[in-house]
């Protein structure tokens, strides 16, 4: 047992003094390494190339980062100018009276109302004259049952037709009354004016220009003086303030 047990530690005195041997040689061969890398030879290490030459062939050249400064000072120049420019635009705008199309309720208030006895109107409505114009003798009216003057014409149409204005004109006034419902009185120029009535929702107001064409209102139920002959347009036309006959001025 002793004999086993000598045995056994000299076999791990033997393993010890091994590795102690091994772990000597490679701490030498460390040291020689060391000493050729200091004595001038080739560093053992992978050398990085340089890599400033790479990172200067990359960049955006000089010019050329100028040219595209440049282009966005001139950009923002432009931008800039459009701003100006549509201030300017828009300022003009608001000083100057915008035109604007016949079926548009804010018409230009640059129109010049320059009606005369050769100027020619639009009719308001399509449609059959059912009452002529007539102040020098009467004519009958089915409804009231009696003969009497007529200073305008009854135009037939179709309740919610829309009524335009004959011309270029001023809205002189709206109202109403028993015999031709809303009217509105329009200031042609030259001391001529006209009145449409027997209407409904209407789309001026006082003192607004509207332009030949624009839409007035709509026709309404006739009124009772006029439940015979049913829906109409009372159209007439004045010249210093007396009737005259408005087929006369019609296209």
């Amino acid at each position: 047992m002793k004999e086993r047990i000598g045995q056994m530690f000299k076999d791990k005195v033997f393993l010890v003094l091994l590795v102690l041997g091994l772990l000597t040689i490679v701490a030498a061969a460390g040291v020689i390494t060391v000493q050729r890398g200091n004595g001038g030879g080739e560093s053992p290490y992978l050398k990085v190339p340089d890599q400033s030459n790479m990172i200067v062939q990359e960049s955006v050249p000089q010019e050329t980062q100028v040219a595209v400064a440049g282009e966005s000072n001139a950009t923002k120049k432009e931008e800039m100018q459009a701003v100006d420019s549509g201030k300017a635009t828009a300022k003009q705008e608001t000083q100057a009276p915008a035109v604007k199309a016949g079926t548009d309720k804010n018409a230009a208030k640059s129109l010049v109302l320059n009606f005369t006895d050769a100027a020619r109107m639009t009719w308001p409505v399509k449609g059959n004259v059912i009452l002529d114009y007539s102040m020098d003798s009467t004519i009958y009216f089915p409804t009231l049952d009696q003969y009497k003057c007529n200073p305008g014409v009854v135009i037939q149409g179709d309740v919610s037709t829309p009524v335009i204005a004959p011309a270029n004109a001023k809205v002189k006034e709206i109202g109403a009354n028993e015999e031709i419902g809303n009217y509105v009185v329009l200031d042609l120029g030259n001391k001529y004016t006209t009145v449409c009535g027997q209407l409904k929702e209407l789309q001026v107001k006082e003192n607004e220009y509207v332009k030949e064409g624009q839409v007035l209102g709509y026709i309404a139920e006739p009124t009772k003086y006029y439940s015979v002959e049913g829906a109409n347009i009372f159209f007439e036309l004045t010249h210093e303030d007396k009737a005259i006959d408005p087929l006369n001025q019609m296209k």
